[in-house]
């Protein structure tokens, strides 16, 4: 199936939008959404298993009681996560493909998460633009995947999403980019670059090291995979230093900074 992406400044917006494409006939479990804002008091709520931290929310297959309600006049209990997300904190997602994207962007969860990663992938989520979406939730943007079943009726999707005042995956993917790039060009600039002539190709490999299969490798060990994928950036230094760099970025977000005070307390209390 082909996924359309569509990022919204509101809630209410991406509620819209999922209700035009439910009243379109488009089937509720093609229609995901990954919402951020969720309260600490539901990410305590949802259940965990055995294997799991206490404290930590993270329901894959399972509905929260009322957590988030209906949306757009859909009834959501289809699959629900209600989980923290390293670098953004509460999440809440609805439609299993949402569930599995927060998994692939390492939702706090445990084995369930790795699962819901790999699930998200053979889903035909691409995996290159997790981070794009990781951004627009860190902005405070809510992200609506629809699963089209062929390209007409991927076009009409992106005409509802449209009209409801979503932005494209192209323009999310330019505003992250935005965000980070004065740093990378001071950098790059200060190493002897020269950014202004070599953005797209740095930029290439910046995003290359985002990618799923890359994380956590080095340029070495992604070399062979890379060079199939990006055969004319490979050779340019600026791509290396891209790559690098993206892989800094990465260890930049590791770990669970912002679990929100409420929670650490929560969880604190559990362990004594």
């Amino acid at each position: 199936m082909n996924s359309v992406v569509g990022t919204f400044k509101s809630r209410a917006d991406a509620d819209q939008a999922a209700g035009a494409l439910r009243a379109a006939g488009i089937p509720q479990d093609r229609i995901n959404l990954l919402s951020p804002g969720a309260t600490a008091e539901q990410v305590q709520s949802v259940p965990v298993t055995d294997a799991e931290a206490p404290g930590i929310g993270m329901a894959l297959g399972a509905a929260v009681g009322g957590s988030m309600g209906v949306a757009g006049g859909l009834l959501l209990g289809d699959v629900l996560a209600t989980v923290l997300l390293p670098g953004i904190g509460a999440v809440a997602a609805i439609g299993a493909t949402a569930a599995a994207i927060l998994g692939a962007l390492g939702a706090v969860g445990g084995g369930a998460a790795g699962k819901a990663a790999d699930a998200a992938m053979s889903d035909g989520i691409p995996a290159g633009e997790l981070h794009v979406y990781e951004d627009a939730l860190k902005q405070g943007r809510s992200v609506l995947i629809a699963e089209a079943k062929d390209e007409a009726q991927a076009a009409e999707m992106r005409r509802l999403l449209t009209s409801a005042h979503a932005e494209t995956i192209d323009k999310a993917r330019e505003m992250w980019w935005l965000g980070v790039r004065g740093d990378e060009k001071e950098k790059y600039d200060a190493s002897g670059g020269n950014f202004e002539r070599d953005e797209a190709f740095y930029q290439q490999g910046f995003e290359a090291a985002l990618h799923l299969n890359h994380r956590g490798k080095t340029y070495d060990e992604s070399r062979d995979q890379l060079a199939w994928v990006y055969p004319d950036g490979l050779g340019h230094t600026a791509f290396r230093h891209g790559f690098e760099r993206g892989q800094t970025y990465l260890k930049a977000r590791a770990g669970h900074p912002l679990l929100d005070a409420a929670t650490a307390t929560a969880r604190r209390e559990t362990h004594n």
